[in-house]
């Protein structure tokens, strides 16, 4: 959420969106967090008034909400902090997934972004479509969930890289439909990852494109609404989980299985979740991982009463809950299949260079291909450069140095990873 505020009002740590004359200033002020006070002393010069963002608190991680202003965090993750994550991980000894036995990467990236960009927008026209068509009462059609499913399938298994682009593709309208579509995308690029049959894929898939239609069910002006709920509204929004398994038993042609991810995506291992408070094993395996992806596309996106975070902090939020709110082993394969710095995140580079991670790297995931954006002066790079962070391994000037928030300098992902489409 945007608010105005005059120059003279603006704090160290308050991060400025917007100026009210953004064409009379340098570069360097297009998205940025407040350090210090020269940087305020210096925007002065150049405008009155500024848009800074407010951050609302999300229903993560459970079913009670946290404190406002205590969660998720409002600042970057540092390199010490980002180093930490990276050591731990490796010291715990996380191994890659079957995937790289059983699904080997069968296209380049950028030949399957091709092929999939049709399949995308297949499952988005479907699921944009449906969602009104639900919630006047008309029945769910199973056979075209499938048909748009099983396309997603095939591109996961020749290569996910292009799935997680297209998580990057975000709109502030029709939340819960793009939503449901992302942790479709997710949910395949983990399973994927895991290794998983694909008759096993494509249940995986329809569940989780199906695993927030009960909220078709909730009244919208409780869904949309900006800032916290009231404690009887929350009680109405969980309600979605029932509703939604409801309206998939009256559907014909869903497996047994898939309901899984509808049913459970919101329980939790210690057994805070809802609604049934289930823990450890009394979650079903399909539903673990739908929690796990729909935490992250939650955490990853802005929606009405929260700002989103960066992929990589959404990861290091998901990791510090591992044995609490999530199965510890899941969540150290789905930072193996996502990467420590998950496609679409904005890194700042040794060198002084602002770049996008375009792919991850399945055999170093601390040395991903990024393609550079900005240099050092926050001139546009032009023509933009891919570099393979694995290969310049000897020129540390081109080591990631941090990972900048959603929407630093202006920049979309989207627009460097070549996945725009019609809708």
């Amino acid at each position: 959420m945007k608010k105005k505020i005059a120059v003279e009002e603006l704090k160290v740590g308050m991060y400025v969106s917007e100026l009210d004359r953004p064409h009379l200033a340098p570069l360097e002020f297009r998205g940025f967090r407040i350090r210090s006070r020269s940087q305020i002393d210096k925007l002065k010069r150049y405008c009155r008034n500024v848009y800074i963002e407010i951050l609302h608190d999300p229903p993560y991680p459970a079913n009670q909400r946290p404190p406002a202003g205590k969660w998720p965090p409002s600042k970057a993750f540092t390199r010490e902090q980002q180093r930490k994550l990276e050591f731990e991980m490796l010291k715990l000894g996380a191994t890659p997934g079957e995937a790289s036995q059983k699904y080997p990467d069968q296209t380049t990236i950028d030949q399957e972004i091709n092929t999939t960009r049709p399949a995308y927008e297949a499952a988005w026209a479907l699921m944009r479509k449906a969602m009104p068509e639900i919630r006047q009462g008309v029945d769910i059609d199973m056979a075209a969930i499938k048909k748009v499913v099983v396309p997603l399938v095939a591109s996961a298994v020749r290569n996910a890289d292009a799935l997680a682009c297209f998580t990057q593709l975000r709109r502030r309208f029709d939340y819960t439909a793009l939503h449901s579509v992302r942790v479709c995308l997710l949910a395949l690029a983990f399973g994927r990852h895991l290794g998983l049959p694909i008759a096993d894929l494509i249940t995986l898939g329809m569940g989780a494109l199906l695993h927030d239609i009960g909220k078709t069910q909730i009244p919208e002006e409780i869904l949309n609404k900006p800032g916290s709920l009231t404690e009887e509204e929350f009680e109405l929004a969980k309600k979605h989980v029932q509703a939604g398994v409801q309206l998939l038993r009256r559907s014909d042609g869903i497996p047994a299985v898939a309901l899984d991810v509808a049913r459970y995506h919101h329980e939790r291992y210690d057994g805070s979740g809802y609604p049934h408070r289930l823990h450890e094993t009394q979650i079903p395996y399909l539903g673990q991982i739908g929690a796990i992806v729909d935490c992250y596309d939650a955490l990853t996106s802005d929606r009405a009463y929260a700002s989103a975070i960066s992929g990589h902090a959404a990861l290091q939020k998901i990791y510090e809950w591992r044995d609490r709110l999530f199965d510890k082993q899941l969540v150290e394969q789905f930072i193996q299949c996502m990467g420590i710095y998950p496609i679409g995140s904005v890194v700042e580079l040794r060198s002084g260079d602002v770049a996008v991670v375009v792919s991850v790297n399945r055999v170093r995931r601390l040395k991903p291909r990024v393609k550079l954006v900005l240099r050092p002066d926050r001139t546009p790079h032009l023509p933009t450069k891919t570099v393979n962070l694995l290969q310049a391994e000897e020129s540390q000037s081109y080591e990631i140095e941090r990972v900048a928030e959603p929407g630093a300098y202006n920049i979309r992902p989207s627009e460097y990873l070549r996945v725009t489409t019609h809708h």
